[in-house]
C-alpha cells in the first residue's frame, strides 16, 4: 500500500531529462501493478493477445522502458522473492479489496457506469507468476537487467543505492526510504495525467526526487525515527497503523518523544512489536551478490519482434518504429563517443 509520507518526504519535481546516464533501481512489482491498473480498455478491460493472455504489463514494460532508454537511463529491474511473515495481514487485506472492487467492476458494467467501472477494474489487478516470467524475458530481450531479491523487491533496490550500484530506487511507494535508499524517484514510470480523487480535474504525472538525507535533517529526526513515523502511519507490515494520527502529528509525537514506546498516548495501544517492524526495514533480507552482471546489453530486435509480434500480437508497425528511435540514439551515442576519443 506504501507509507504516506508525502508531507514529510516534499518530494521536488524533476525533468526525466536530468536522470540520463544514471542508473534506477526500479521496484518491478509496484511497477508491473502500475501497468496492470493503468493500461485498460474504456470499459477496464485488461489488453490480451488472441489467445487470451494479458498483455497489459508487457505493453507498459516495453514501451515505457523505450522511453526511458531513449532518454539515457541505465535501469535494473528487482523483483519481489517471498514476503517477511508480518506482511500477511496486508497480503489478506489487498485480496480482500480485489474481491470488492470485482464486484463493484461487475456492478458498473451492468449499469453501463464505465468510468466507475475502469476505476474499479484498476483496484483488481493481480500479477501472477507467468506475468513475472514474461516479464523478465521481455527484460532480457531488451537488454535490461533484473534481479531477483530474496524479500522485499524495494529492500534489495535501495541497497543498490547504498552500496554505489544504483544512484536511484525507483518506485510510487515511499517505503524505499524506510529502507534506506539514498535517493528516490517516483512516478518514473508512468506518464501522462491522472484524474485527482473525487474531482473531475486531470493533473501531469511528472517525475519526482527524494534524498533521504534531505528528508532526514529539515524534519531533524534520524532514519529509525523516520521508520517509527512510518510504523504510525501504516506499513504493510501493521497495515491499519493508529486511526487519528496522520503525518504531521506523526512527525511531532516522535519529534518529542523519540520513539514509539516513549508516547504517552499510545501507552496499551501498542498491540505489536515495534522492534519486529523496525528490525525489517534497518536489516532487511536483501541480495548481498557481487556477481550480478548490471550492465545494459544492446536489445535483441529479432527475439523482440518474435515475442511481441508474432507471440503476443503486438502492432508490427508500432514496434519498428520504436525499435528505429532507439537505434538511432544508440547511433548518436556511438558517434558522440569516437568522437571524444579521437
Amino acid at each position: 500500500m506504501g507509507v504516506n509520507l508525502r508531507n514529510i518526504a516534499d518530494p521536488q519535481k524533476i525533468e526525466l531529462e536530468s536522470l540520463a546516464g544514471k542508473t534506477v533501481a526500479i521496484d518491478a512489482f509496484n511497477t508491473l501493478y502500475q501497468f496492470l491498473s493503468i493500461i485498460r480498455g474504456m470499459t477496464g478491460e485488461l489488453l490480451r493477445d488472441n489467445k487470451g493472455r494479458v498483455t497489459s504489463h508487457l505493453s507498459g514494460l516495453f514501451y515505457r522502458n523505450m522511453n526511458l532508454l531513449e532518454t539515457g537511463l541505465k535501469l535494473i529491474y528487482v523483483f519481489d522473492g517471498t514476503p517477511p511473515k508480518l506482511k500477511s495481514l496486508e497480503i489478506s487485506r489487498r485480496r480482500e479489496v480485489k474481491v470488492l472492487a470485482g464486484q463493484m467492476y461487475k456492478a458498473a458494467l451492468e449499469k453501463e457506469d464505465f468510468e466507475s467501472a475502469k476505476k474499479f477494474a484498476s483496484a483488481t489487478a493481480y500479477l501472477d507468476n507467468q506475468m513475472v516470467e514474461e516479464s523478465k524475458q521481455l527484460l532480457d530481450l531488451m537488454g535490461i537487467p533484473w534481479i531477483q531479491a530474496p524479500s522485499e523487491g524495494e529492500a534489495t533496490a535501495a541497497h543498490l543505492t547504498t552500496t554505489g550500484k544504483a544512484d536511484f530506487a525507483g518506485s510510487q511507494d515511499y517505503d524505499s526510504l524506510l529502507f534506506g535508499a539514498t535517493r528516490l524517484v517516483r512516478n518514473l514510470t508512468i506518464s501522462g495525467k491522472r484524474k485527482l480523487p473525487n474531482r473531475n480535474t486531470r493533473v501531469d504525472v511528472i517525475p519526482e526526487m527524494v534524498y533521504l538525507s534531505e528528508v532526514l535533517t529539515k524534519n531533524a529526526i534520524t532514519r529509525e525515527q523516520l521508520i517509527d513515523i512510518g510504523i504510525l502511519l501504516g506499513t504493510d507490515f501493521n497495515p491499519d497503523g493508529f486511526q487519528g494520527i496522520g503525518p504531521a502529528t506523526a512527525l511531532k509525537m516522535i519529534r518529542k518523544y523519540t520513539k514509539i514506546e516513549n508516547v504517552p498516548e499510545l501507552k496499551g495501544k501498542v498491540n505489536f512489536d515495534p522492534n519486529e517492524i523496525r528490525e525489517i526495514f534497518l536489516h532487511p533480507n536483501v541480495s548481498t551478490r557481487e556477481d550480478f552482471d548490471l550492465e545494459q546489453k544492446p536489445a535483441n530486435n529479432e527475439g523482440l519482434s518474435k515475442f511481441l509480434i508474432d507471440e503476443h500480437d503486438f502492432s508490427r508497425d508500432r514496434i519498428a518504429a520504436a525499435l528505429k528511435r532507439l537505434d538511432a540514439r544508440k547511433k548518436v551515442e556511438s558517434q558522440s563517443l569516437e568522437q571524444w576519443f579521437s
